[in-house]
């Protein structure tokens, strides 16, 4: 079974954890309400998607 020799130092340790963090979604608007909704979704709140209304909203 391998067993480390030295133990892992602080530093090199958080080296190499440096890309784990967790990022920001991409957010884009909605171009008939201009609402943030993620990119290839159906905005939640009109309903549209790519020009043609696919979800019935309570809105309207």
């Amino acid at each position: 079974m391998a067993v480390p020799k030295q133990r892992t130092s602080r530093s090199k340790r958080d080296k190499r954890r440096s890309h784990d963090a967790v990022g920001t979604s991409a957010r884009s608007n909605c171009p008939q309400c201009g609402a943030p909704k993620l990119p290839h979704r159906v905005c939640a709140q009109c309903g549209m998607y790519r020009g043609r209304e696919v979800v019935q909203t309570d809105d309207e």
